[in-house]
C-alpha cells in the first residue's frame, strides 16, 4: 500500500469523500477561500451549487469554518495542516497498524516508489537519534 493510499484510507476512515478531500486540500493550500475559488482550484470541478453544498456539509461536520468577508463567505480548515496531519497519522497508526509506529514506518518506507535521498535518510536517522535521546532522558 502506498503512502498516498494510506492517507486516502485515513480520510475515508474520517468519512471524507473524494470531493471533500479535494476541497480540504485547496483550503490547506490557500488558508481560506470562497466557494468559487475552491471550485476553480479543483480537478474536474463540480457545479457551484455542488461545491457550496459540500462546504456546508463539511461545516456542519466540523471540518471547515465559514466567515463573512467582503460581501461573501470564505471557508477555512478548522485545524491547520500540520495538526491535521498529526491527528491523521495517529488515526492511521491506530486503525491500520494496531498502534505500532514501527509497522507504520516500515510500511511507509517500503511504499515509496522513488529512492530516498541521502538528505532524507539523514533526517530520518536524526529523528531516530532524537527519539532515543528523549527516551533515555525519561529513564
Amino acid at each position: 500500500m502506498t503512502s498516498k493510499n494510506l492517507m486516502r484510507e485515513v480520510a475515508i476512515s474520517d468519512g471524507l469523500s473524494r470531493r471533500q478531500r479535494q476541497i480540504l486540500e485547496v483550503l490547506f493550500e490557500l488558508g481560506e477561500a470562497s466557494a468559487e475559488t475552491v471550485r476553480a482550484r479543483m480537478p474536474v470541478p463540480p457545479s457551484n451549487s455542488a461545491v457550496r453544498a459540500t462546504l456546508k456539509i463539511m461545516e456542519d461536520r466540523g471540518f471547515v469554518v465559514r466567515k463573512a468577508k467582503d460581501l461573501h463567505y470564505v471557508y477555512s480548515p478548522v485545524e491547520p495542516r500540520d495538526i491535521a496531519q498529526t491527528s491523521a497519522i495517529h488515526r492511521l497508526v491506530r486503525t491500520f497498524f494496531g498502534n505500532s509506529a514501527e509497522q507504520a514506518m516500515l510500511a511507509l518506507l517500503g511504499a515509496t516508489k522513488e529512492q530516498l535521498s541521502s538528505e532524507q535518510l539523514d533526517r530520518i536517522q536524526q529523528m531516530i537519534v532524537s527519539a532515543r535521546a528523549k527516551q533515555r532522558n525519561k529513564t
